[in-house]
């Protein structure tokens, strides 16, 4: 392989191409694992990371390029112990050796640990754990919707364990992978689906136990931050007691397996029968208290003199009608003493206005009869005149208002004369 350089004068680029074969055909420095801690680390924008890997006395640079980078569990950090798998060569342009990682392992814990209690630090820092952000479960739940394997242990235990406990209840099952490549996306759709049907009072997420690697699903970020969100109250139920995912520090409860989880989402029916009829007993109690305080409030209400002796209530009133009648006829009297003067004096200038007012009307009234008077038509009746009127009662000014043959009527003083007119002559002609 080192055949193409020949003794002489080398160039720079030369004695840097010369080191990198010689580093790359080594067979100890093409597949090794490096232990050491992580410093200097940056995680470029290009997806690459680039850091130092150092000991107690001795420090070397490292890479890990965006393909092997996107494949980490973790994120390397500061500080972090690792167990570095890769190849050591030259970089020709700098004249730099350094490793070249594909794949990093933290020294001492499993990546999938790391990544697990990096994801759960963050979260826990955005708020997405706290408290006050959870739902309280439903106490009578009718609908409860569960997400797991439709053929696993954990769906059969916990339909058993809800028939008997609560059987009302109804049971919507959203089957979806618990494992393996896929899982943790249906995982995702499941609750999705009930936060936008709100098909369920509540929702049991889980699965049986495993490995942390079978649990893996339930650490991802996507569905932590699904169930969080979810309008609808859930439930994580993922493997045994001891085992602890992301989704139950994001469920609203978390209980310890997919048994206790269906126990925690409904009620025991004879346990609820228990509770109602403390209640119905309680109720009868405190109505049988209330009836005798009021039955004893009646009766000594019927003992009181106005319902035994309605009309010593009567004459009570009537007296004190009496007493308040005099004190209004005394005031009135007072009140009309004190006035009197004053109206006396008031009542001479009225006196002496009312007959000015009387003689000044009398004289208009009389001048308006002598007007009518005046205009009195049977006045000049009396004096030897007539008025003449057709059958219609319409009074005949003109001969050109009858013709002959046509009845008409006179008015004399002192009565009236029928009559037929048999000729007529126009003054005019």
């Amino acid at each position: 392989m080192t055949e193409n350089f020949k003794p002489g004068i080398l160039t720079v680029t030369q004695v840097n191409e010369y080191i990198k074969v010689l580093f790359e055909g080594e067979p100890l420095l093409s597949d090794m694992l490096v232990k050491g801690e992580i410093s200097n680390f940056t995680n470029h924008r290009t997806g690459h990371f680039y850091f130092t890997l150092k000991d107690e006395t001795s420090a070397i640079k490292a890479v890990m390029f965006r393909s092997a980078a996107s494949r980490l569990r973790f994120l390397p950090e500061n500080g972090m112990k690792v167990t570095a798998h890769g190849r050591v060569s030259a970089f020709v342009r700098d004249g730099q050796y350094q490793i070249y990682c594909e794949n990093l392992e933290p020294d001492g814990v499993g990546s999938l640990y790391v990544a697990y209690e990096q994801l759960k630090s963050r979260l826990q820092a955005e708020g997405l754990f706290a408290e006050s952000r959870k739902h309280p479960l439903p106490k009578i739940p009718t609908r409860v919707g569960i997400i797991t394997s439709p053929t696993g242990a954990a769906v059969r235990d916990m339909i058993n364990i809800t028939k008997r406990r609560f059987p009302f209840a109804e049971l919507i099952l959203y089957p979806s992978l618990v494992q393996g490549e896929g899982a943790a996306a249906q995982l995702v759709e499941g609750i999705e689906f009930f936060s936008r049907t709100r098909r369920a009072d509540v929702v049991i997420i889980g699965r049986g136990g495993g490995s942390i690697e079978d649990l893996w699903a339930f650490n991802d970020e996507k569905l932590a931050r699904a169930v969080a969100a979810c309008p609808i109250p859930v439930i994580s139920a993922v493997g045994h007691e001891t085992d602890f995912t992301i989704i139950d520090f994001a469920a609203d409860k978390r209980a310890p397996t997919p048994s206790a989880a269906a126990e925690l989402a409904v009620p025991d029916t004879a346990e609820l029968r228990h509770k109602i009829q403390n209640i119905i007993g309680r109720m009868e109690l405190l109505l049988s208290k209330r009836i005798e305080r009021d039955r004893a409030r009646l009766k000594l209400s019927s003992e009181r003199r106005v319902l035994k002796m309605p009309t010593a209530a009567l004459d009570d009133k009537r007296m004190a009608l009496l007493s308040a009648e005099k004190r209004l006829e005394g005031a009135a009297m007072l009140l009309i003493s004190r006035r009197r003067n004053v109206f006396d004096g008031y009542s001479v200038k009225l006196e002496g206005v009312m007959s000015r007012l009387i003689a000044a009307k009398r004289n208009e009234f009389t001048h308006a009869v002598a007007s009518l008077d005046a205009l009195n038509p049977m006045k000049t009746i009396a004096r030897g005149y007539s008025a003449v009127f057709d059958h219609d009662g319409a009074v005949i000014k003109s001969v050109r208002q009858i013709k002959v043959g046509s009845k008409l009527r006179f008015r004399v003083s002192d009565g009236t004369v029928d009559g037929t007119v048999t000729k007529i002559t126009n003054d005019e002609g």
